[in-house]
């Protein structure tokens, strides 16, 4: 009885190595392969490599025949009839999908703040345009339609080297009185001979762009004239020396009254 058991469970592990000598798929992470030389006359040695793990027989939950690899298994360790060789590895997949070229965008930012600059002396007396005496005709040999008229124009330029904003912007110039410069207390006179005020125009000029262009920089500027109050252009940015002039001509039809005469003009640069 027991060596009839024997020659089926020879017979068995033979079918195991027979049947299952076929191509497997290649897998580096578990390799088994078997070998043995038969025992039996006329039958030629048999190798084996990666056999199946699925049952050859299973009805319902009970396996009948197992699978080629358990057959194989059984043949190696309890037959003793051939050998086997394992090799497994294992290693941590990657982390995500690979990949061959990599490509990043890198934003750099910051901020400038919006500027505008205009040097204008060291102290507020620069900014003080005195005329000192602004002559009028004097002379007691002097026709009475001309008596007391301006002897000439008051002008007076002004120059900085340094303005400009770094972005669009406003030029604007602003008198406080349309009437140009006023003589504040002239006491009584007759209007149809004197008059207490003093017209005047100022032009400002620069090197800039209109606002919103991007090109070259020319001249530029504008006038705000002896019957006007205020005036502006718009630019974009620019930096360049700046002149702004002042002319009062002289009053030929009327006598100018005596007194002081003040008036202030408003530079303005304004970011837009």
């Amino acid at each position: 009885m027991k060596m009839l058991m024997k020659t089926a469970l020879v017979t068995t592990a033979l079918v195991a190595f027979a049947g299952t000598a076929q191509a497997q798929t290649h897998q580096t992470t578990n390799q088994r392969h078997y070998a043995a030389t038969l025992p039996i006359p006329g039958l030629n040695d048999i190798k084996v490599t990666n056999p199946s793990t699925t049952p050859i027989l299973k009805v319902g939950p009970f396996v009948l025949i197992p699978s080629p690899q358990s057959l194989a298994d059984t043949a190696v360790e309890q037959l003793e009839i051939g050998t086997r060789y394992t090799a497994t590895s294992t290693a941590a997949d990657n982390t995500e999908a690979a990949t061959q070229t990599v490509s990043n965008t890198f934003t750099l930012t910051g901020v400038v703040n919006r500027d505008c600059s205009f040097y204008a002396g060291n102290t507020t007396a620069a900014r003080t345009i005195d005329f000192g005496t602004i002559g009028v005709r004097t002379g007691n040999n002097e026709n009475v339609n001309a008596a007391f008229e301006m002897a000439g124009p008051a002008t007076a330029a002004i120059q900085t080297l340094t303005a400009g904003c770094n972005t669009n912007n406003s030029v604007e110039l602003s008198k406080n009185d349309i009437r140009g410069m006023v003589n504040a207390n002239p006491g009584g006179y007759d209007t149809d001979e004197f008059q207490a005020n003093i017209p005047y125009s100022v032009a400002a000029s620069w090197t800039g762009v209109g606002v919103n262009s991007v090109a070259a920089g020319s001249a530029q500027g504008f006038t705000v004239p002896t019957t006007g109050n205020a005036g502006s252009v718009q630019q974009g940015a620019w930096r360049s020396s700046m002149n702004i002039d002042f002319n009062a001509p002289a009053i030929t039809d009327r006598g100018l009254v005596a007194g002081t005469y003040t008036g202030t003009t408003t530079l303005t640069l304004r970011a837009l």
